[in-house]
């Protein structure tokens, strides 16, 4: 059927639609349901990669989440086992819910074990198709992203004011603290590589460093990064302490990624990571990572209207003057009036200006708002796991 017009206010005739997206301020967007059946409620957001939509899905920084993708046709590659992103099963539902303008295309390629609408359903993700993502876009740029609710029924059986009422109630990602959410119940030691074609992922055979990774929702492939640079990884819960990391003796620690607003998850953790600092072995920290190394420093962190989430952004380095195209997945941002005098800013945006990394000036303790490991996403920002290699090499030779 043709693309339904968002309306302002409840239809009374919902014209074959067995999908709906319901926004806070009545918005609605009628289309196609699939995936997995009933509704969700989240903060909408677009994403602007053009491949990857099964890493999108599956990253623990989507929690509470509903996903508009920005490129038209999706699901041609079908989904497999080896391109899910969350580490632990407490993040296996990570973004609630996902839209596209056109509905979900059969899977083409040879990595396919499960066609995307089935994967959806399996995994308890609403899938929305038919709808005019570009207005849904130009909402978000103009007005900010929205609290909203996705529903599919397939009977098309909606109480529109229903729903309205429960985006209208839910309060939002301000103040909550998602990782507790999405961290691992109890630590894990891994040491694989990056997936490589006609090997797939591979051990570690002898690994070179000890890593711990405060894990607030950390991705598969920042682990597999660090392996790809000699470290085998040692996977702590969110709420794990400063003790509970050094206890491990490692030649580093990372701050991973994750979601929600870093404010609530530093309440409990920035305390403990300026122990780590002080401890003095290197740090690397990564999105939400970057946001909480900000808070122990003594920064502050503000919520953005857009968010920044795809995988074409230009990074600039302020010291070296390069630019990069890097992946980005984040509603929040470390407020750069507010950093201290010994820290230094490294990374900014040049969609916005806003800060993308941050280093200590006189320990080795660095930063970064985008994803290095970078999937999906170009491959530009990997040289940051050999930068952290070198300084745990350097520090381990003290």
């Amino acid at each position: 059927m043709a693309a339904p017009k968002a309306t302002k206010s409840p239809s009374p005739r919902l014209d074959g639609a067995t999908g709906a997206l319901v926004l806070a301020d009545g918005t609605i967007f009628l289309g196609q349901g699939c995936g997995h059946a009933g509704s969700a409620v989240g903060e909408v957001c677009f994403n602007t990669a053009m491949t990857g939509y099964q890493e999108v899905l599956t990253d623990p920084s989507y929690a509470a989440q509903i996903v508009a993708f920005t490129f038209p046709h999706v699901g041609n590659v079908g989904s497999n086992v080896e391109d899910v992103e969350a580490s632990s099963p407490a993040a296996g539902v990570a973004a609630r819910g996902a839209i596209f303008r056109s509905p979900p295309t059969r899977p083409s390629n040879y990595r396919n074990d499960l066609p995307f609408p089935d994967w959806l359903a399996r995994r308890g993700i609403i899938g929305l198709s038919g709808i005019d993502t570009r207005a849904l876009t130009r909402r978000i740029r103009e007005l900010g992203m929205p609290n909203g609710v996705i529903a599919h029924d397939p009977a098309g059986a909606f109480d529109l004011a229903a729903l309205q009422a429960q985006a209208r109630a839910w309060p939002g990602l301000e103040g909550l603290d998602l990782a507790r959410d999405v961290t691992t119940a109890q630590s894990y030691t891994v040491a694989e590589s990056r997936w490589r074609w006609g090997a797939g992922v591979t051990e570690i055979a002898a690994p070179e460093f000890d890593v711990v990774v405060f894990d607030y929702g950390v991705k598969r492939n920042i682990l597999r990064g660090l392996g790809d640079v000699g470290a085998r990884c040692h996977v702590l819960p969110a709420s794990a302490t400063a003790e509970d990391a050094l206890a491990r003796k490692p030649h580093g620690v990372v701050l991973s990624n994750g979601p929600g607003d870093p404010a609530a998850t530093g309440a409990y953790a920035a305390k403990e990571i300026r122990k780590v600092i002080d401890a003095g072995i290197p740090v690397f920290g990564i999105c939400l990572g970057h946001q909480m190394l900000g808070l122990a420093l003594g920064a502050q962190t503000i919520k953005m209207p857009q968010g920044h989430h795809g995988a074409n952004h230009p990074v600039k380095d302020l010291a070296t003057g390069k630019v990069e195209i890097v992946s980005m997945n984040h509603g929040f941002a470390v407020d750069r009036d507010t950093l201290p005098g010994d820290v230094e800013e490294t990374h900014v945006s040049l969609f916005d200006g806003s800060n993308c990394g941050l280093r200590l000036k006189d320990r080795p303790v660095f930063s970064v708002q985008y994803h290095p490991e970078a999937s999906p996403g170009p491959q530009d920002s990997h040289y940051l796991f050999e930068r952290f290699a070198a300084a745990m090499r350097a520090h381990r030779g003290q």
